[in-house]
């Protein structure tokens, strides 16, 4: 894509990435893709807004090289050190070494203990602002969304908040760029929700602290480093992360998300009379095979429904191994204070329901019920497993109780 005007003398410069398989080498993004967004401001004094991962340097370069000479830049303004952000920071300085680095301290430690660039550095403080000529740049910090060192920057006269990571998704560009030209929002809005469970959930409470900081600022247009670029109704992602955000210590939506695994399909069999039970009560429920579905995708349904329902047999006295790494990982998420119950099969002897009390009592979760069968279940475990599922759902309704 080539670049694209935001505002007057003001570009878009970004690529997307259809090549990487994993962001951060851990998510998964085969089929989704991802935008690197980058900004250029073409003024008597000309400045780069954030920057694209390394993979991408020639593409990136080549963006930039339609608006303006890169030799002749002015200032890289640095939101954020990942290296998503500053991986073409190394060469760019070869092509313009006399370009000046913008940044937080933490940045400019970061700077020298990533790429080893010392010089040419300029620390800017929490609200300075920085004349271009026509354009004036407000910088803003704002720790731990999600490192410690990320600002945001603010274009005063045209009222564009470069919101780095915030308000950002998964997703590489489908030859629009703004929210308004979109075809398909609700793709974005649901990269943008696991975009935010995958990499920021973990900072709710310091992204409630960055939006109460920035709510009074008058913004026309959000422009994140990855995702959709905000010009129609910007309010709009901001209150996705706002609820999002929330979700982290106060209610969530009255759903269940029922992730189950099985060795030779008698707890799946049993899942399918559970998720029955559930569908009786008009509850929403989303179901995941841990087996086939990569944890990237189910942690968005944890994060944001109330209860949560695990099927899973024994495996050698403990839980079923793929279940627990998504336990494992929904604590790392900090995924607290959830309804939940479990489910599932055993041999000849069990140990999973010890081990799975044992993986989320740190997470706070309040079991409400569980039980375990022998082998293939009957048709009266059928049943029971119909029952409890409905019990569930109306525990989350908040009109029953489990047994």
């Amino acid at each position: 894509m080539p670049p694209i005007e935001i505002k007057p003398n003001v570009y878009w410069i970004g690529v997307n990435d259809r090549t990487t398989d994993l962001f951060e080498g851990l998510w998964p993004i085969t089929q989704e893709g991802v935008s690197y967004n980058a900004y250029l401001i073409d003024d008597e004094k000309k400045a780069i807004i954030d920057l694209a991962k390394a993979l991408k340097t020639d593409e990136f370069f080549g963006q930039i090289d339609q608006v303006t000479d890169i030799s002749k830049l002015d200032y890289v303004v640095v939101n954020h050190m990942e290296p998503d952000h500053s991986g073409v920071l190394t060469t760019l300085r070869r092509i313009a070494p006399q370009v000046t680095i913008l940044g937080t301290e933490k940045t400019r430690a970061m700077l020298a203990s990533f790429y080893g660039i010392t010089e040419g550095v300029q620390v800017v403080q929490d609200g300075e602002t920085l004349s271009l000529g026509q354009h004036t740049l407000q910088f803003v910090y704002t720790p731990f969304v999600h490192w410690p060192e990320t600002m945001v920057t603010y274009e005063t006269g045209e009222q564009i908040l470069f919101s780095c990571d915030a308000f950002g998704s998964y997703g590489a560009f489908r030859g629009a760029i703004f929210d308004d030209e979109c075809i398909d929002p609700v793709f974005y809005e649901r990269e943008a929700l696991r975009y935010y469970v995958n990499i920021v959930a973990v900072f709710s409470r310091p992204v409630l602290k960055a939006i109460e900081k920035l709510a009074s600022v008058p913004v026309s247009v959000i422009a994140p480093s990855h995702g959709l670029v905000w010009r129609k109704n910007p309010g709009h992602i901001v209150e996705l992360y706002r609820k999002w955000a929330e979700y982290a210590t106060g209610p969530t939506e009255a759903g269940v998300t029922l992730v189950y695994g099985s060795m030779y399909g008698n707890t799946e069999k049993m899942m399918n009379a559970v998720a029955q039970g559930i569908s009786e009560e008009d509850v929403p429920v989303s179901i995941f095979d841990v087996t086939h579905t990569h944890v990237s995708y189910i942690l968005p349904s944890l994060w944001t429904q109330r209860g949560v329902i695990v099927g899973a047999p024994t495996y050698e006295g403990s839980l079923f191994p793929p279940m627990v790494q998504v336990l494992e990982m929904a604590a790392v998420k900090k995924i607290q204070n959830k309804q939940a119950a479990r489910f599932g099969s055993y041999g000849w002897s069990g140990g999973a329901q010890r081990h799975f009390e044992q993986l989320v009592e740190p997470l706070k979760w309040e079991l409400a019920g569980s039980f375990e069968f022998v082998g293939s279940p009957t048709e009266e475990d059928l049943r029971h497993g119909e029952a409890f599922g409905a019990q569930f759902a109306r525990l989350i309704k908040g009109d029953g109780e489990t047994g």
